[in-house]
């Protein structure tokens, strides 16, 4: 019996890849993972050397054994493991604005995302994590400047109407919005600002390369943005108009 789909499958998720990432990886098709995953289809000798390589595995151990399995404490994937399900040392990766162009191209490739700096915070679940800073007042109160933290989501339909997400794609970059979905418009995400000012746009999730559901936002002291009774009561009516329109237009 193979165990090679369901431990192709361990050894992406303990190092908190995604399918696309970790078939870039391997420069094969994200389906073909699936396949492989799902035992649909047997890898190619290359693509298991591949694997092999990075996991320092024999053939026989990635063939013929349950990684999933502990039995051998002091094995590499078995201290992978426990790293992992260790939220203490939980690393997460940093993308300053200044590395914003740079990843919208290497957002897939596990050496750039090794360059970036990490950190880590305790108070999480374990899950996979990036954190992201945000520029611009279209988020306020949030102030430019701060940080999210956000958790991965590998399926769009994850997604939950108001909640907000950093949303990375092809032609809008890095933003941080609340998302309004259209069950009857699958293709398109609406991204909201939270300042009233800014309208809310579209974007098509085809051209949507990750999603990232906001978890913690790290702002500097004294930068919070302070509003008065009225404006912010200005701001809330402009918000609901905003979206009733927006549901209007989608019903």
């Amino acid at each position: 019996m193979s165990f090679a789909g369901k431990n192709l499958r361990y050894l992406r998720k303990l190092r908190g890849w995604t399918q696309e990432e970790f078939a870039n990886k391997l420069k094969i098709k994200r389906s073909l993972v699936g396949a492989y995953e799902e035992e649909r289809a047997e890898p190619r000798l290359e693509v298991l050397e591949q694997i092999c390589s990075i996991y320092k595995l024999s053939l026989d151990e990635l063939l013929l054994k349950d990684l999933t399995v502990v039995k051998n404490p002091g094995s590499y994937i078995d201290k992978r493991r426990q790293m992992k399900m260790a939220g203490e040392s939980q690393e997460i990766q940093f993308v300053p604005v200044k590395a914003a162009a740079g990843y919208l191209a290497g957002y897939a490739d596990p050496e750039f995302i090794d360059e970036l700096n990490t950190f880590t915070l305790p108070m999480l679940a374990p899950g996979h994590y990036r954190a992201f800073e945000i520029i611009g007042d279209s988020m306020l109160p949030t102030p430019s400047g701060s940080v999210i933290v956000g958790e991965k989501i590998d399926d769009l339909e994850e997604l939950k109407t108001s909640n907000t997400y950093i949303v990375v794609s092809r032609n809008e970059g890095i933003v941080y919005k609340r998302v309004m979905r259209n069950n009857r418009l699958k293709n398109k995400l609406t991204l909201i600002s939270d300042n009233p000012i800014y309208e809310p746009y579209q974007v098509n999730t085809e051209d949507v390369l990750e999603v990232w559901k906001a978890q913690m936002v790290i702002t500097k002291a004294n930068t919070q943005q302070r509003w008065d009774v009225n404006q912010l009561a200005g701001m809330v009516n402009t918000l609901q108009e905003q979206v009733t329109n927006i549901k209007k237009k989608l019903s």
